[in-house]
């Protein structure tokens, strides 16, 4: 089930504007044009924002995610006409042929358990044209981003629709590599407190090249997040044939 955080229509339809800036989103344009990207298939897709911006130029843009509030969101966005809206998980497609398929954010992390992992990288190469690619970003675990996980350190204030809203993050446990948190919104007009629980699985980088590796996949390279550099991972593969 996905995290109230995408699910709930309240929080869905303020997710853009407490994520703010997406320069990231500038990095995976660049990657999906360098690697002469016609179709695309994006896992976890959310509120539609990468794809959105790659329709409008042309892609034939898949966006796939469980959670129907974020698909909502996305599906009021400019070019959102344009794209296939899919509700739903990988593991239930039937096999496509791609050019490319991306995990962006937090999505690879999702998959807390080694068995639905495996199941995801198994099914994004099915859908996937021979020398096709995956592209997916990770936290670098070393970075123990986790340490900054607090009220303190992450609480904010911003002007969205639905009013002036404070939020903040505060780590629940760790219990490596599963780190959990939740995230606050105190709706301020309203004087409602909204959470959302979620929880993470970190992977290094030999973890993610070991998957993709027993899954049809080459990793081509490794790339840090030009956003959050010596933090994130950007990894680059290639589908081959199993």
């Amino acid at each position: 089930m996905p995290d109230r955080i995408f699910a709930d229509p309240r929080l869905a339809a303020i997710y853009d504007e407490i994520d703010g800036d997406r320069r990231d989103l500038d990095h995976y344009e660049a990657i999906l044009n360098q690697l002469g990207v016609h179709s695309l298939l994006d896992i976890g897709c959310g509120t539609g924002e990468l794809g959105c911006r790659l329709a409008v130029r042309g892609i034939m843009v898949i966006g796939l995610d469980p959670a129907q509030a974020s698909l909502d969101v996305a599906r009021s966005k400019p070019g959102a006409d344009l794209i296939t809206w899919l509700l739903g998980d990988v593991t239930a497609l039937q096999p496509l042929d791609m050019d490319a398929v991306t995990m962006t954010g937090n999505v690879a992390q999702v998959f807390v358990h080694d068995e639905e992992w495996l199941a995801v990288l198994s099914a994004a190469h099915a859908v996937l044209k021979d020398d096709g690619h995956l592209v997916l970003e990770t936290r670098d675990p070393s970075y123990r981003a986790w340490e900054e996980w607090t009220r303190e350190q992450s609480f904010a204030v911003t002007d969205t629709v639905a009013g002036r809203v404070e939020h903040w993050v505060e780590l629940t446990d760790v219990a490596f590599p599963l780190v959990s948190f939740r995230h606050s919104y105190r709706f301020i007009d309203a004087g409602d407190l909204v959470t959302s629980d979620s929880t993470l699985r970190f992977r290094d980088c030999d973890e993610i090249t070991a998957t993709l590796g027993a899954n049809g996949f080459t990793v081509e390279e490794v790339r840090d997040a030009p956003d959050r550099p010596g933090r994130e991972l950007v990894v680059i593969s290639r589908s081959t044939p199993m």
